[in-house]
């Protein structure tokens, strides 16, 4: 094996180490979410004798009368490999004496295996995608790191809901299918296609990524191309492949539904709409069409511009983006031309889709988590277009830039001090509109000094749960949870932060390394 063969590796080494470690310690020790815990439960519904509905939780009544959460089965499929090793660790360690305290329960068990490996993959295919995208590895891996540390994803890192698996297969579907684009390969097609089909299993609407990557590859071609033989045939080759891919995926998802809920032609909302009407809070009209009753123009806007949900303030990345593209646009080369269209009208899309949904902000989420994957693929080619033009580009944009990205990495960083659910709590009392990334540093600044009480930050809603108020990390749950000794938190407290200090130390490698890895770019 040569040297520089090794050498191409190390970035990939480096990058994993860095993901597994960020991923180990934003971990609070659960899934984050009621919703994760209902697709948990759905999971040992598939492999035990557990019912499929928690006993005393709510479902939709499916066949046979039977409880079913209204979920796709993504998460939950994803989930299972590591729940079948949490039990069989927890039950094999209880044969021989009490579960130890750092074993914990069989949830911090598939928390900590499956945030980790989607985090890890992720940023591999995305610095793998970034070298496609003919970005040399110096920028490349500063690009997977901004997605790790500078967007939303390092959120839905620590909060296990669907949002970073759907990045995870959509990114890989891009990857693959465009070097088909690159390398005619029709193994990387096929996988790609695999990887996009997936997404049906999670949510239907990521259909309009299966639609995105088309279009993607369509504008790649259009470019190279034009109008030509060679295009309508390599169209057609995308067609044969993608094709059979998607539908075997959609069938499954028909054939799970009709599992459920006795119908291959229905979705879950059309019965959700039914069951739930008129019992939701806060919700004035009644009939089937309830769940779309949000103007539409308020859901719209509400992404793009309120200061509790706009995407451009949990994700500036994006606007260092939106910046780029408008200074650059002349020097692009065509792919990156065809990517930022492409994102940008699925970006629209899906504000569109959701923007008459009746929880069309996610609710109880770090910003808006139904765009999450648009807009953090848009928001990861900033920093490498940013270190590749860099000399092109006005002092004042470099400056505006480097500006934006200390910005995103310190909100991300806030974003996991508290549960995400903390400034929803607060706002019952507090009012709208606020300004939320705001109010977590002041609940941060408050928590620090001891002043969350005189500065009107507890209400009745925050003191329910020891988890929204507490530092949202493994130790210091533990601490508040009070279940295990005093010496034994001061050994997880004490880990933790060896972990922190090694993520630090890997980030300060990569810097030192990034640019010597250029040496060795293919």
């Amino acid at each position: 094996m040569s040297y520089s063969f090794i050498a191409r590796l190390r970035p990939l080494f480096l990058l994993a180490f860095t993901a597994i470690l960020s991923a180990i310690v934003v971990q609070p020790g659960d899934l984050g979410s009621v919703d994760t815990y209902r697709r948990l439960q759905t999971t040992r519904s598939f492999w035990t004798s557990a019912p499929p509905v928690r006993p005393g939780d709510i479902g939709l009544v499916g066949r046979n009368g039977q409880l079913h959460y209204w979920y796709g089965m993504g998460q939950s499929l994803l989930m299972l490999p590591a729940d079948i090793l949490a039990r069989g660790s927890v039950r094999f360690v209880a044969h021989f004496r009490e579960p130890p305290w750092w074993l914990m329960t069989e949830a911090t068990i598939v928390s900590y295996i499956t945030s980790t490996l989607v985090c890890t993959l992720a940023i591999l295919v995305c610095f793998r995608f970034l070298r496609l995208l003919a970005f040399s590895v110096n920028q490349s891996i500063w690009g997977a790191c901004s997605l790790l540390l500078g967007t939303t994803f390092l959120h839905y890192t620590q909060n296990l809901q669907e949002n970073n698996l759907l990045l995870l297969l959509t990114l890989t579907g891009f990857r693959f299918q465009y070097d088909w684009f690159r390398s005619g390969s029709v193994r990387s097609l096929f996988g790609g296609s695999m990887a996009l089909g997936a997404n049906l299993l999670t949510r239907l609407p990521t259909g309009m990524d299966l639609l995105a990557a088309a279009l993607f590859l369509f504008l790649c071609l259009w470019y190279e191309n034009g109008r030509g033989r060679a295009t309508s045939n390599r169209l057609i080759q995308y067609g044969r492949i993608c094709i059979p891919c998607y539908a075997g995926f959609f069938i499954i998802d028909r054939l799970y539904q009709y599992y459920r809920f006795g119908s291959l032609f229905n979705t879950y909302l059309q019965i959700y709409s039914k069951q739930f009407d008129g019992k939701i809070p806060g919700i004035a009209v009644h009939g089937p069409g309830w769940v779309w009753s949000t103007p539409f123009w308020q859901g719209f806007l509400g992404a793009l511009i309120t200061p509790e949900k706009s995407i451009f303030l949990f994700d500036p990345l994006i606007v260092l983006t939106l910046v780029l593209t408008f200074c650059l646009w002349k020097c692009l080369p065509s792919d990156m031309k065809a990517y930022v269209i492409t994102l940008g009208c699925l970006l629209l899309g899906y504000i569109s889709f959701y923007a008459k949904f009746f929880d069309w902000s996610g609710d109880y989420a770090w910003g808006d988590r139904y765009v999450t994957t648009p807009v953090q693929m848009l928001a990861l080619i900033s920093v490498p277009l940013l270190l590749r033009y860099g000399s092109a580009l006005k002092g004042w944009v470099r400056g505006l830039g480097k500006a934006i990205v200390a910005a995103s990495v310190a909100i991300q960083a806030a974003s996991l001090f508290f549960l995400n659910s903390l400034e929803v709590w607060q706002l019952k009392t507090l009012g709208h509109p606020m300004f939320v990334i705001g109010l977590r540093f002041v609940n941060i600044i408050a928590f620090a000094f001891g002043m969350t009480d005189r500065w009107g930050l507890s209400n009745e809603y925050t003191r329910s749960s020891y988890k929204v108020t507490t530092p949202y990390f493994f130790p210091f749950l533990i601490m508040r949870q009070g279940t295990a000794s005093s010496g034994k938190i001061v050994i997880l407290i004490v880990g933790w932060i060896c972990l922190l200090i090694a993520l630090l130390g890997s980030l300060f490698l990569i810097k030192i390394k990034s640019r010597e890895y250029d040496r060795y770019s293919t």
